[in-house]
């Protein structure tokens, strides 16, 4: 507690509010990261030839999936639509489970490329919802104290839920996978009423401390709010340059890796190399270095380093597109997203209405982020078609990447003035 409240500067009173939230997002992530290797595995099993069909397939139930989200958001208080958004995934969650357990094995493809896109959506959603509430609950200078550390309870949880997969996958086999998901799911769930309780309990607006209005709002003011806004705008260009890039990275990835490993194991260690790398620098950075930037250095420079780190990877990737080029541009660009650029991309929407920390928030965390997937991959894939190399191809991503530096610039300087 005494390091918590000497590093990122935790207020006695902040305390148990603090603490319940780093439960909800380490619950959280640790559900996620339990279904994330059978997402994974499932998608691979389909034929890699088509994920790209899947991802479209991904983006499709987004769009259909955020008029419900935004008709929740409306009608219902922040309690009862976390409430309904959990249960209802975990709902789902036990048909999948009942449906992996008594299949016959006829049906197990076509369920394993229904389970992918339905993970794909869940992990879009309740991750905004999580953000959503925190950007509500706490205000822009305590999110620039504490979303770091936040931020490194959420790598906490994926680090433990990608090793409780590891080790009991084989014992409790995939249904049993999903239905410990389910538990933690519960758990957050627990730990987001708390958080909601002590909000209203310490908020001096409060008219009624056990009860709250609906945010309201029509069903597609989320769109209409962000066409409308050059704020939200910005902050939606912001997620798109990263998901198209993100996507360029992804498949510079698979065609190096493809180029130089023949074996399946020898893939799958190098990428759990990888992960390992990227996951404890980014905790490292995340308890010592993410909340102390954000608040002596402020939003520009903490937006501008994932775009600077992204520019010089696929700078580097043009003149040596090999395997430890390929490892020092993904690792920086992991840790730099999550422990910096994830915090303060959370930090910007503290300056706009309760109504758009919900409903824009979650259009841009989820349908930006996919039509991002989208755009990138079938962009590369036209440039591959157009005989584009290996070495090629990375040029346009830093050019992308000089745009994104501008744009973190101008949201940086627009968030100091919202203020």
């Amino acid at each position: 507690m005494i390091y918590l409240q000497r590093t990122f500067k935790v207020e006695p009173q902040e305390l148990p509010q603090v603490l319940w939230s780093l439960l909800y997002v380490l619950a959280l992530f640790l559900a996620w990261y339990l279904l994330r290797p059978i997402r994974d595995e499932m998608g691979i099993a389909g034929g890699v030839r088509n994920l790209p069909w899947l991802f479209t397939a991904t983006l499709i139930a987004t769009l259909a999936l955020s008029p419900l989200f935004a008709l929740a958001v409306r009608r219902l208080s922040r309690q009862r639509f976390i409430a309904l958004s959990y249960r209802f995934f975990a709902a789902n969650l036990l048909l999948f489970a009942l449906f992996l357990q008594f299949a016959a094995n006829s049906w197990q493809l076509w369920l394993g490329r229904v389970f992918f896109i339905w993970s794909s959506v869940f992990n879009l959603f309740v991750i905004s919802l999580f953000w959503s509430l925190m950007v509500d609950v706490f205000s822009g200078e305590q999110g620039k104290r504490l979303f770091g550390l936040l931020a490194a309870g959420a790598t906490t949880g994926g680090i433990l839920g990608a090793y409780t997969v590891s080790q009991w996958v084989e014992l409790l086999d995939r249904s049993g996978v999903l239905l410990m998901a389910i538990v933690f799911l519960e758990i957050a769930l627990l730990a987001a009423q708390r958080v909601l309780a002590l909000s209203r309990k310490n908020s001096a607006k409060a008219i009624n401390k056990t009860s709250e209005p609906p945010i309201g709002g029509g069903v597609l003011s989320a769109f209409s709010h962000c066409m409308r806004s050059p704020y939200l705008i910005g902050i939606a260009l912001f997620m798109l340059l990263y998901s198209v890039t993100s996507t360029f990275l992804y498949y510079q990835q698979a065609s190096i890796i493809e180029l130089n490993f023949v074996e399946r194991a020898e893939r799958t260690a190098f990428l759990a190399k990888m992960d390992l790398w990227s996951n404890g620098l980014t905790l490292l950075l995340q308890l010592f270095v993410s909340s102390r930037l954000l608040s002596a250095g402020g939003m520009v420079l903490t937006l501008i380093i994932l775009p600077l780190v992204s520019l010089a990877g696929f700078a580097a990737l043009t003149h040596n597109p090999n395997l430890i080029t390929l490892m020092v541009a993904q690792v920086a660009r992991r840790v730099s997203n999550y422990a910096f650029a994830k915090p303060a991309r959370e930090v910007l929407f503290t300056a706009v209405s309760r109504e758009d920390r919900y409903k824009a928030k979650n259009v841009i965390d989820t349908v930006v982020y996919r039509a991002g997937d989208q755009v990138g991959s079938w962009s590369y894939a036209a440039l591959i078609a157009l005989g584009l190399t290996l070495a090629q191809i990375p040029l346009v991503a830093v050019l992308l990447s000089v745009l994104w530096l501008g744009l973190s610039i101008w949201l940086g300087r627009r968030h100091a003035k919202a203020q």
